[in-house]
């Protein structure tokens, strides 16, 4: 018994904050990316430094998103407008894609450093739903996805990865549009609505609500519940492990600790 409703035969996985705890090691590289180029800013312009704000600004505008759309989304939320660039620009360059680079340079730093931790939770049911025969692939904007799943030992459990660089060689847009999710269904052969997706970011279960998927778990690790619920999320856990044994969805049963959609009176 997995928590889902009895028509759903494939789990699509976010990454970070739902399978890994590297969600604190991206915005520990976002904080340090964006405080060096709003202090620069800052001094350029002769304008006051706000520091970037790990808590509201992170799940608001860059968690969940592929990179370059964070840059663009958090520095248009400052009325701070860049030349995009190209994938392919240095560290340095104050362009989007520059930005973007910089904040990777200094995960991979953080990562060499502290490793990555998965959440034992999330191990436990990656198993379960393995043993229950239920199709299983990762979802993420990273364009780090195979070596953080490699990292974290669970490439085993997954049988399917849509990444950053797939979603880049695909032509995919990241979340909240469902793209990536769509083509973890697409890669699994089962229809959305077949399909239960899994999600810490705002922006990641709205994009499985935007796909019609049958099922979108919001998993709280920092204390957005109602959040979460209202950008699209059927149910939000505080962990994965929340879900096992807990019925199935369709009985209308639910984990000790679960907030679902209905006790909030959002869709």
């Amino acid at each position: 018994m997995l928590g889902l409703p009895a028509h759903v035969t494939a789990c699509l996985f976010d990454l970070d904050g739902v399978l890994t705890q590297t969600a604190r090691v991206h915005n520990a590289a976002w904080t340090q990316t964006f405080d060096e180029f709003l202090r620069q800013h800052a001094t350029s312009t002769g304008t006051p430094f706000q520091p970037f704000d790990p808590g509201p600004d992170y799940n608001r505008y860059v968690d969940g998103r592929p990179r370059a759309d964070g840059v663009r989304s958090f520095l248009a939320s400052r009325g701070i407008v860049l030349p995009e660039g190209s994938p392919d620009d240095p560290p340095d360059a104050d362009t989007v894609n520059g930005v973007g680079n910089r904040k990777n340079v200094l995960l991979l730093d953080h990562l060499r450093t502290d490793g990555v931790e998965v959440y034992p939770g999330s191990v436990r049911y990656l198993e379960a739903a393995a043993a229950a025969g239920l199709r299983r692939a990762v979802v993420t904007a990273s364009a780090n996805g195979r070596e953080v799943v490699a990292a974290a030992g669970v490439d085993r459990l997954l049988e399917a990865r849509v990444d950053g660089i797939v979603a880049r060689q695909q032509g995919l847009r990241g979340k909240p549009q469902p793209d990536t999710f769509l083509a973890g269904a697409a890669l699994l052969g089962v229809d959305p609505t077949q399909a239960a997706v899994f999600e810490d970011a705002l922006s990641g279960v709205a994009a499985g609500r935007a796909g019609g998927f049958g099922f979108v778990v919001g998993v709280d690790r920092v204390g957005q519940a109602d959040e979460l619920l209202a950008h699209g999320a059927d149910i939000v856990v505080k962990d994965l492990a929340d879900l096992l044994d807990a019925g199935d969805a369709d009985s209308r049963t639910r984990p000790v600790d679960a907030t679902t959609s209905d006790e909030r009176g959002t869709a």
